[in-house]
């Protein structure tokens, strides 16, 4: 019986990729076999991946080993597990890159090593939900990968006991990832399925074949047929999926038929990414063609697509896709009227959509307690991963501040008789918003450190009962007098108050009476010097800011409209002095603001923008105020951000980052020179820019109303990152039941809400109604308001032009018809909904976002040569989570 070509071609590949993979590049790889001693390594023989000890990542468990008589069965890495019978969540801890992107996967093999081979336990990421683990017997394994990209510089993967079973693990593995691979608007990417369709074997392989060692099934089905070639396919696009798989595909049995891969037991509310590689791998004919859509729930989301020969593209959806009405989700690949060859598939990947909603705590504040708790040997059973998030899983004797769209923040330390010893450690001082810190009871040395002093947010400090010696800071002693912090320092035989100690215990006790008493005496003595010595130093500022101190308030500012003054506490101030220098003499104007003229300087060697007042702006100083209070708490990547003021009688700017690239504006009129934004570019500055909008209507309390939203106020950095600015004119306004403010009307003519300006009540749909405004603007580059026109007005003219069906005829002519007409067609809606004359039926910034990164996706997909997929149904197959463990021996 001849031995099939298709079989040996796959086997001496196979043999191939098992000699080139001794060599092959684990750069990038973090292996670790759980449960092994310190020091052990090792390359395991089928996969030749080296694995070393999980000891340097993880301080508790217990290494135990699986049973003999199940070792054969698997690979050495599971061998070994780590497990968990102490404290309720344990977590390992990476030091890796923030920003980086890794495929992350656990395995679980029970293994036999305890009684109870039956449990049910989580497994997290950060603080956050990854997955529930269950075996329920000995040899049936668990493996669980996530595609995430990290926010910090450090990853924890934490095991939480759930019940009444004892958490374990077997081996955990990192594959760093590109960046520009398995993108996704919101959250993270768990596996559900990765299929080798048209493989020839049933035999899984991972590493050694796959360059980022991603774990392939083979798939076969009935009702398709599998081809293949023994030619090189290339396979070098960012994605990298394995040749093995490349080189051989599935397509109909029937040729007329469709292919319909079905996703099945599946919640619907699940929402998936999808990404599928194709090949042409038949020497096609001069009269052949192989055509085909891409279907999705019966919609067609791109095609026509011809598969490139001997070439792989991989084609992902760009948005998440979420089941029918009727629970489905199904894709489709169908042939064309002009194809006469079936379509074919030769790889697929499907991704749920994993959100991890949880914020860290801010990773200073986690930095400074892993730095106390490795000082002080701190042994407590629950100080695991991170010390605030979740909340039912906060480490004792912590507490935290928590508010929603910020990171939580540590206010109280509770460390009484926790056995401490040494000094009073500094990195006690990185806690920046502390308020509580009790270290009482303990056996602390030394003196009591200044950097207590400084902690401005401290409210309460317990030192009692410890062994501290010398002299305590008189700035400390200070703020307990006045009465801003509450210190205890008693029972410390060493530590004095005063020059002089006392030194003998009936000395001691005297003073422990006397104290009291003096103590009464001084502060009455200190409050009231302190009344006398604020009257007399305000009388002096207001005389120095030309306060008028006979009138009868004594509150009205010469030369600042009779607005109060704002209070700045967060940002560099700087004299009117230091204005004229880092501007040169104001000698390079940058263009008018909000309020004045804008000027170009420099601060510690870095380009600022200087925004002036000018004395004549009537308003000025209402709107100087208002921006620095805004600036003081908005923070966000797309707005500008203030790095300095000065507030000098009369004088008054703001001093911000300095945009290289200018304004939008200038950059669609041509003035910044004949370089043309592409619809990629053009898209990216409106995500970015909604991005920032959208923040200012969601993420600030109480809410911001920009209310002067259009093109010259989105500013672009060298890397043309876009921003929004020039808060001179927004207005925040309370939250609840309250969904308007009425204001007088202020805005740009062409961009103001006409709702607005007929009704006086301002809401955020006013700057929705604005930024419907820019997004035609980017289609068009036409003027917003144009007499010559037939409808003078940008949104009626675009809205005309639709009416006749003649989208083209308002696409900027300069993008010579390099885009995805789709991407047009979904931002032109966009705008025009926003643009709706009813306030209440235009989106919010959230759902523009939305829009708009799915149509940035798309276009990037485009650019990259990358494709884009969505589904339908005939020639069916279905997809679940069941696929073969790689922990097996043979899974190669």
């Amino acid at each position: 019986m001849a031995f099939p070509a298709c079989l040996l071609l796959f086997f001496l590949q196979l043999f191939s990729a098992l000699y080139l993979s001794l060599a092959q590049d684990q750069s990038g790889f973090i292996t670790l076999d759980c449960g092994s001693p310190r020091g052990t390594t090792f390359r395991e023989r089928t996969t030749n991946l080296t694995y070393i000890s999980d000891a340097n990542f993880i301080n508790t468990g217990v290494g135990r080993g699986i049973q003999q008589a199940y070792r054969t069965q698997f690979q050495q890495q599971a061998w070994n597990l780590r497990s968990f019978p102490q404290g309720i969540r344990n977590c390992y801890t990476l030091n890796l890159t923030t920003g980086d992107k890794y495929l992350i996967r656990a395995s679980f093999l029970h293994g036999g090593y305890d009684d109870k081979p039956s449990t049910e336990f989580e497994l997290h990421l950060g603080p956050n939900l990854w997955t529930k683990v269950s075996t329920t017997n000995e040899t049936q394994a668990s493996v669980n990968e996530m595609i995430h990209v990290l926010t910090t510089d450090r990853l924890q993967i934490c095991l939480v006991k759930t019940g009444n079973s004892t958490p374990f693990i077997s081996a955990l593995e990192l594959r760093k990832l590109m960046n520009t691979t398995y993108l996704t608007q919101q959250g993270s990417l768990q596996l559900f399925i990765r299929a080798d369709v048209g493989a020839t074997v049933n035999q899984g392989y991972r590493f050694g074949i796959d360059v980022f060692d991603r774990v392939w099934t083979p798939f076969n089905f009935g009702n398709w047929s599998q081809i293949s070639t023994n030619q090189t396919i290339n396979v070098n696009n960012d994605y990298q999926p394995p040749e093995i798989a490349m080189v051989t595909a599935s397509v109909p049995t029937d040729p007329d038929a469709q292919m319909n891969i079905t996703l099945v037991e599946v919640e619907r509310n699940v929402r998936f990414y999808v990404f599928m590689h194709f090949a042409e791998i038949q020497e096609l004919k001069s009269n052949e063609t192989r055509e085909f859509n891409i279907m999705y729930n019966d919609k067609r989301i791109y095609g026509p697509f011809r598969p490139r020969s001997f070439t792989t593209d991989s084609v992902f959806t760009p948005t998440e896709v979420v089941a029918d009405a009727n629970g489905q989700y199904t894709f489709s690949l169908q042939r064309t009227g002009n194809s006469t060859l079936p379509p074919l598939l030769n790889g697929i990947e499907v991704y749920s959509v994993k959100l991890l909603p949880e914020q860290e705590t801010d990773i200073k504040e986690v930095d400074a307690m892993m730095n106390i708790k490795s000082g002080y040997g701190v042994n407590k059973i629950d100080w695991e991963g991170d010390p605030c998030v979740p909340r039912a899983y906060r480490w004792s004797g912590v507490n935290c501040s928590y508010i929603d769209n910020e990171k939580p923040n540590i206010i109280s330390l509770n460390l009484s008789a926790s056995g401490l010893t040494g000094e009073i450690l500094e990195f006690i001082s990185d806690l920046t918003k502390l308020e509580v810190l009790d270290l009482s009871n303990n056996t602390l040395t030394g003196s009591v450190p200044e950097f207590l002093a400084d902690m401005k947010t401290l409210k309460l400090i317990n030192l009692s009962s410890n062994e501290l010696n010398g002299s305590i800071p008189e700035t400390l002693l200070d703020k307990a007098r006045r009465g801003s912090i509450s210190l205890s320092i008693e029972d410390n035989t060493g530590l004095c108050s005063s020059g002089l100690c006392a030194t003998t215990k009936k000395k001691k006790k005297k003073n422990t009476v006397i104290a009291p008493v003096a103590a009464s005496l001084v502060s009455v003595f200190l409050i009231a010097s302190g009344i006398v010595t604020f009257l007399i130093l305000k009388r002096k500022k207001r005389a120095k800011l030309g306060l008028n101190p006979n009138s009868g308030t004594g509150t009205t500012p010469l030369h600042h409209h009779g607005y109060e003054s704002p209070v700045i506490s967060k940002n560099r101030k700087l004299t009117y002095i230091d204005v004229v220098k880092i501007t040169n003499n104001f000698e390079r104007v940058l263009g008018k603001g909000g309020f004045g003229v804008v000027y170009y300087g420099v601060l510690d060697n870095q380009p600022v923008a200087v925004k002036m007042l000018t004395e004549s702006t009537a308003l000025g100083y209402k709107q100087f105020k208002a921006e620095v209070e805004l600036l003081l708490r908005v923070h966000h990547k797309d707005l500008t951000c203030l790095v300095g003021y000065c507030e000098e009688g009369d004088k008054l700017s703001l001093i911000y980052e300095f945009m290289a690239n200018g304004d939008l504006k200038e950059h669609l009129s041509g003035k910044r020179g004949p370089s043309i934004l592409t619809w990629e570019g053009r898209l990216r500055i409106a995500a970015e820019s909604a991005q920032g909008l959208e923040y200012l209507h969601n993420g600030c309390k109480p809410q911001i109303v920009h209310r002067d939203i259009k093109t010259t106020n989105i500013l672009l950095n060298e890397k043309f990152q876009a921003k929004l600015a020039d808060f001179g004119l927004s207005r925040s306004f309370p939250l609840g039941t309250e969904t308007h403010v009425s204001t007088v009307v202020a805005g740009t003519p062409g961009y103001l809400d006409p709702e607005y300006y007929r009704t006086n009540w301002l809401t955020e749909k006013s700057d929705v109604f604005s930024f419907g405004v820019v997004l035609l603007e980017l289609v068009t580059n036409q003027p917003v308001i144009d007499q010559k026109r037939e409808r003078p007005h940008i949104g009626e003219w675009v809205g005309l032009m639709l009416s006749r069906g003649d989208i083209n005829s308002i696409v900027d002519p300069k993008l010579q018809g390099d885009f995805d007409p789709n991407t047009i067609w979904k931002v032109v809606e966009t705008a025009m909904t926003c643009l709706n004359p009813s306030s209440s039926r235009r989106p919010t910034m959230t759902q523009v976002v939305m829009d708009l990164k799915e149509s940035l996706n798309m276009e990037m997909a485009r650019n990259m040569g990358s494709r884009m997929t969505d589904s339908t149904n005939n020639s069916s197959i279905e997809l679940s989570m069941n696929f073969t463990t790689e922990l097996h021996p043979g899974a190669r």
